[in-house]
């Protein structure tokens, strides 16, 4: 039996694939098929989904942090018979939560890529808001190298993150680069010891669960994403609007006064708060 979590519809899920686990407002999601390297299945794929929309709809949950069980972060697709890797199978085709990603979360997920990254298993943290990553961990976009071509918006969102000429470098050679290569051309944010991933990952999440204000984390993450579509004038218009709705909630009182009284915050907001004209952007 695996760890069980609450889906988005609120019933218990029994994952066999991945563990779900809950401390002090962050939840660790773990990639379990360790024997595999954490290979991508079709199963898998389904049950991250299933957990990205359950926390994404927990207003308990602040922060997520995804990682792999050791030895590896996830070696890609699993191209064995078994892992249908070529064709999915009825129930994920059929699963509307199979395309939950977690840059659709409203709250921070932080990639703790602990080890090798091959592939789906480097271009699914491309949806994440913040990557640590091992030193030495081998990373590979390795798609063009089995014949196939990236997939998850990596064309679209590779660029934005590490430049267009990194972009085309990684994404056309599918070449082999290690975790502090990341690092220095934004990547990630981090690069350190591969048994220090996850603990600096986790120490980071509990510091923005402690320290931050849910409904404000939510807010600035929905507009970064959405940023990406919309030019600087109408950012500007978001950004004053959401400025004069966020500033009247009583987080904001909260965050001058635990700031004045030298104390830790006492939040009452919850991720799933927005204005009402969210929707009509």
């Amino acid at each position: 039996m695996r760890a069980a979590s609450v889906s988005r519809h609120g019933s218990r899920v029994n994952y066999e694939e991945i563990r779900v686990e809950d401390d002090d407002h962050v939840r660790l999601v773990t990639l379990d098929r360790p024997a595999r390297r954490n290979a991508m299945s079709w199963r898998m794929l389904a049950e991250l989904a299933d957990a990205m929309a359950a926390a994404d709809a927990d207003d308990d949950i602040r922060v997520v942090v995804i990682t792999g069980a050791p030895p590896a972060f996830c070696a890609g697709t699993d191209m064995t018979v078994d892992g249908h890797a070529w064709q999915a199978p009825t129930a994920a085709r059929g699963n509307p939560r199979r395309e939950f990603q977690p840059h659709e979360v409203r709250k921070p997920v932080i990639a703790a890529i602990n080890g090798h990254a091959i592939g789906v298993g480097l271009t699914y943290p491309l949806q994440c808001d913040v990557r640590f990553v091992a030193t030495d961990a081998k990373l590979s976009f390795a798609f063009t190298r089995r014949g196939v071509a990236p997939e998850l918006g990596s064309h679209f969102l590779l660029p934005r993150i590490i430049g267009f000429s990194h972009a085309a470098d990684l994404l056309i050679s599918g070449r082999t680069f290690d975790g502090a290569h990341a690092a220095a051309i934004g990547l990630a944010s981090q690069a350190l010891p591969a048994d220090d991933v996850l603990d600096a990952a986790l120490g980071y999440a509990h510091d923005i669960a402690r320290e931050c204000s849910p409904t404000s984390c939510a807010i600035v993450k929905e507009l970064l994403w959405s940023a990406l579509d919309l030019d600087q004038a109408e950012v500007r218009r978001i950004e004053l609007a959401l400025f004069g709705w966020i500033g009247r909630r009583d987080d904001a009182r909260e965050g001058v006064m635990s700031w004045s009284e030298r104390r830790a915050p006492r939040w009452t907001g919850a991720p799933s708060e927005r204005p009402e004209w969210w929707q009509a952007i």
